[in-house]
């Protein structure tokens, strides 16, 4: 019976053994996606904003400016792109719409990105766009890999539809969690005019006309949870110009926009407690169920060759009874 019980420990402690790698490099890759039906939004601040008065062409102080920025994950097209990518995709129409204080329109700006949904590297196929323009991506946009490290990252820009480095700048605590801080600073450049304008009969093509041009600067600055690599918290120091031409009437340029942009605290604290559960399930692929399994195995490993042990002792004689003289007849 201990040799049975020790063979069945032996067997467990072989297969703990086994399942440590395979968590972590098997398990974990195909268990650990981004879901292609995702759907988020995100609602942005800048208080105390300066903003462009179409109307008059003249920046006038505002109290806000809120931008609402969604992700909506297209399931068909994730798969159509699947079959020729060879790989889990994801696939994410979205848009930043930003308003107002009076609720109106000030820009309104579609993009579609299509990424791997496990390494969130960029996957190239027909429809990856911003503002309805072909762009090819090279970096992350919107989210880290898993398991993010401290290094610099290569960022996608969509406004200037460019990438450049994102800086690792140390590590902090934000609302009790670990993060990883990255900044990133696009130095003025000149971008396209959106395509959906604030003002009916101003479109980028009239703009455009008047030889006058849209330019952009901004300091991006992202607090990235490391075992997810979802930002829990984002702001921009952002600028935007129109410089030249004659619908300046004379003037070298004006701001179109400049404001200190913020996430709104209560999308913080749904954020930061998204990240907490989804931390949770990450680290038990990662961490916690394959250094389990790795202090299991030994421990099972010793106790079948205790119980083998003990099978195999020679076991200490029964002790006999004194045999009773027979009796003798007379």
């Amino acid at each position: 019976m201990r040799r049975k019980a020790s063979l069945i420990l032996l067997a467990c402690a072989v297969f703990c053994a086994a399942l440590a790698p395979l968590l972590r490099w098997y398990a974990f890759p195909r268990l650990a996606r981004i879901p292609a039906n995702q759907y988020q939004d995100m609602v942005l601040v800048a208080k105390g904003a300066t903003l462009l008065d179409y109307g008059t062409m003249r920046a006038e102080k505002v109290s806000q400016v809120t931008i609402v920025q969604t992700l909506k994950g297209d399931v068909e097209a994730a798969r159509s792109i699947e079959r020729t990518a060879g790989r889990p995709v994801v696939v994410w129409d979205g848009l930043s719409y930003v308003q107002g204080p009076d609720g109106r329109m000030v820009s309104r700006v579609p993009e579609r990105y299509i990424f791997d949904a496990h390494s969130q590297d960029p996957v190239h196929a027909t429809g990856e766009s911003v503002d309805g323009d072909p762009v090819r991506r090279d970096g992350i946009e919107f989210k880290w890999p898993f398991l993010t490290r401290k290094r610099d990252y290569r960022y996608f820009d969509a406004q200037t539809r460019t990438t450049s480095p994102i800086h690792y700048k140390g590590t902090r605590t934000f609302r009790g969690l670990k993060v990883y801080y990255f900044e990133q600073t696009v130095p003025w450049t000149e971008v396209p005019m959106p395509k959906t304008m604030p003002v009916r009969g101003i479109t980028p093509e009239s703009v455009a006309r008047t030889g006058t041009t849209r330019w952009y600067t901004t300091v991006r600055r992202f607090w990235v949870e490391p075992v997810t690599g979802a930002p829990v918290y984002g702001e921009e120091s952002h600028r935007e110009e129109l410089r030249g031409g004659t619908l300046l009437g004379g003037r070298p340029k004006v701001t179109a926009f400049a404001g200190h942009v913020k996430m709104r605290e209560d999308y913080i604290e749904h954020t930061v407690a998204l990240v907490r559960h989804n931390r949770t399930l990450v680290l038990a692929l990662t961490s916690y169920a394959p250094r389990g399994s790795l202090a299991l195995g030994p421990l099972l490993l010793a106790l079948s060759l205790w119980l083998e042990a003990r099978s195999r002792r020679p076991r200490d004689p029964a002790p006999t009874r004194p045999q009773e003289p027979e009796p003798v007849s007379a």
